[in-house]
């Protein structure tokens, strides 16, 4: 059985909420007019028989209770009239009818012999009509049944006030029916057409489009919501394809250039046209380029996940920064280039001093290679606030600004040239980004063309509440 669509189920739950509605008003109808206004008669009608049996329990079937009747008959819309015999209104007398239909039963008949008030809505046998009549039993003062006061009046008659009503309330009902099916119709096209949109646009993304973006008004709705965030999701998954496609471009690249360099020296020296020794030299130099690379991407891969572990512990970031210092001092004395340090020693941190230990050994590689010969740079760790600053500056040629807030991006370089001279693989301060990240820390970078270039990394210090080793955030992976 084929599946209905949303716009028939929209239009069927309409239709339904219409019938529910149109059953409700009929229903109302019948209980205002049955128990609100014949009930309403119905008791007006026995309170003025009651009031003229109290007059005939006073005063018997004299002038005063024949006038009262008589006034009672022209004054209500009721037909009143008395009999001495109940037995009349049981044949239809006093009504002057040849009928031999009966206007009470006899267990009505029986109830006003008892003393009992007896109700009725029938039709009447003469007149062929269904009236409402009230049958009152009298009694004499020696409490003998002396006659009935019967009080009756056409159901039409009942019915004819109530027909204003019902017609205005049945308008108001037919109004209410036709502004919800125009604006549930309306507004399931509205919904129908928003999701078809969204299909369309998803069956564009499976075939690798995602510019595709829902229309949206200015109005706020829960649709226009729902486009807003459906736009937003297509925004992000072409984002995240435009990244994958460069992230697969640039490995390639990467990957390709050692591949291609140890590909050709090896061809070289096999046909002798290089030297073995050189050649080989620059095939292990090419292969510890690749090795590194390929550390790299795993390292970012890895980090950039949500469950990386971390092991944390206090650790004197002074310290770790003199180690890291001394270890490359013999490369900035090669290249004629100066350490100023101006450390606070007493720093402690909470954090993975390996990872650390490699977020400072990559900016400091950054700074040594931008730096001139002949320049210095200048390493400072302080505390403000419980939060360890360390600042990294360089004398260099700086970064232009339209590049700086992309150079912590995944293969992101300045030189688009990409010589070999130039250095890196534009992981390293993607990986500097994700490991501070981790930490809970921050790491920015200031710069300006000609006057160096500052990276200033911030992290909560270890007796801080929040990075303190009994923290419950610290025992779980960051």
């Amino acid at each position: 059985m084929k599946p209905l669509s949303i716009k028939r189920k929209v239009l069927f739950l309409i239709l339904s909420v219409i019938g529910i509605v149109a059953a409700s008003a009929l229903a109302l109808t019948y209980y205002l007019y049955q128990h609100l206004y014949i009930d309403k008669q119905i008791d007006s009608l026995s309170l003025q028989g009651k009031k003229l049996a109290e007059i005939y329990h006073k005063h018997g079937k004299d002038t005063y209770f024949t006038d009262r009747m008589k006034w009672a008959n022209d004054s209500s819309q009721a037909s009143v009239i008395f009999t001495d015999d109940p037995m009349e209104l049981s044949s239809g007398i006093p009504f002057d009818t040849n009928t031999n239909d009966n206007l009470i039963t006899f267990k009505e008949r029986q109830k006003l012999l008892q003393g009992k008030t007896v109700v009725l809505i029938r039709e009447h046998p003469q007149f062929h009509q269904d009236i409402l009549g009230i049958a009152i039993p009298v009694f004499s003062n020696k409490n003998d049944l002396s006659g009935t006061i019967f009080l009756s009046m056409p159901l039409s008659d009942v019915y004819e006030p109530f027909v204003q009503i019902r017609l205005t309330l049945g308008i108001s009902i037919l109004i209410i029916l036709l502004l919800i099916f125009f604006i549930g119709y309306k507004s399931s096209n509205k919904v129908v057409r928003t999701i078809n949109q969204m299909k369309e646009i998803a069956m564009e993304m499976e075939s690798g489009d995602f510019s595709k973006r829902m229309a949206v008004t200015k109005k706020g709705d829960e649709l226009n919501q729902l486009s807003r965030s459906f736009n937003k999701l297509s925004s992000t998954l072409e984002k995240v394809e435009q990244h994958r496609r460069e992230f697969l471009a640039n490995v390639s690249h990467e990957l390709r250039t050692p591949l291609s360099y140890m590909k050709g020296y090896a061809e070289g020296i096999e046909e002798g046209i290089i030297d073995q020794k050189k050649g080989m030299q620059i095939i292990q130099d090419e292969s510890t380029r690749l090795s590194r690379l390929v550390h790299d991407l795993l390292d970012l891969a890895q980090l950039e996940g949500e469950s990386y572990p971390l092991t944390m512990e206090p650790i004197v970031f002074a310290q770790l920064i003199h180690d890291v210092l001394d270890q490359m001092t013999f490369i900035t004395s090669q290249k004629g280039i100066s350490f100023n340090r101006e450390l606070e020693e007493d720093c402690i941190i909470y954090g993975d001093s390996d990872r650390l230990e490699q977020v400072v050994r990559n900016l400091l590689d950054n700074a040594i290679h931008y730096t001139p010969s002949g320049k210095s740079i200048s390493i400072e760790l302080f505390v403000h606030q419980q939060t360890a600053e360390l600042r990294i500056t360089d004398e260099g040629s700086g970064i232009p600004k339209g590049d700086l807030p992309h150079v912590s991006e995944r293969f992101y370089r300045v030189n688009k040239a990409r010589t070999r001279k130039d250095g890196g693989s534009g992981l390293g301060l993607a990986i500097v980004y994700q490991i501070i990240k981790k930490h809970r820390g921050t790491f920015v970078l200031q710069s300006e063309q000609g006057l160096g270039t500052t990276a200033i990394i911030q992290l909560p210090c270890a007796d801080s509440t929040e990075d303190s080793p009994t923290s419950p955030k610290n025992k779980m992976t960051p």
